[in-house]
């Protein structure tokens, strides 16, 4: 299994993730994205953990994990309490297709599960990110709907609780 760290991510990791933001395989995956890593790494909403991920100390990749039930811009819409959402990403070309991915989602998904409040975390990868699809269904995410948030055509995946602690969820 990869070996991975997850450290919060901060300010002095803004050039990181611009860098990595212009990276083709990543701007396939969220081509509408435009944050403003500089403004969002200075904030700590409570509603939200912003994760680097680290094999053997060098950043490999990025994750986020929302309340979004909290979350201020309202992304998911009228949502009940108990969910997470995570976004996923590898940054490094040379770190897709080892394993790291599914090592950051088991390590995402303890910390959602570990909260008993929590009932299902939600994904939400493009219509057209066929790779991604295989990679949460093969993790027992279950398809949803079809959905647009925004510019984007997405796919909603969610794995339920239950079925995570059934041992299904952290099959890779």
């Amino acid at each position: 299994m990869a070996s991975i760290a997850l450290r919060h991510a901060r300010p002095s990791d803004a050039a990181l993730l611009r860098y990595w933001d212009e990276q083709r395989h990543v701007n396939a995956a969220n081509p509408n994205d435009d944050e403003n890593w500089e403004y969002e790494l200075r904030r700590s909403p409570e509603w939200r953990e912003l994760l680097i991920a680290e094999e053997a100390g060098r950043p490999v990749g990025m994750m986020q994990i929302i309340d979004p039930y909290l979350e201020e811009s309202r992304y998911w819409g009228n949502v009940p309490r108990g969910l997470r959402a995570i976004d996923i990403w590898i940054g490094e070309a040379d770190a897709l297709g080892r394993g790291l991915g599914t090592e950051m989602m088991r390590q995402a998904l303890e910390r959602c599960f570990a909260d008993p409040s929590v009932s299902a975390v939600l994904v939400d990868p493009l219509e057209s990110n066929v790779r991604a699809h295989r990679f949460y269904e093969r993790l027992n995410f279950r398809f949803v709907e079809r959905r647009r948030f925004g510019p984007d055509d997405c796919y909603v995946y969610r794995l339920d609780r239950h079925i995570w602690e059934g041992g299904e969820g952290r099959q890779p």
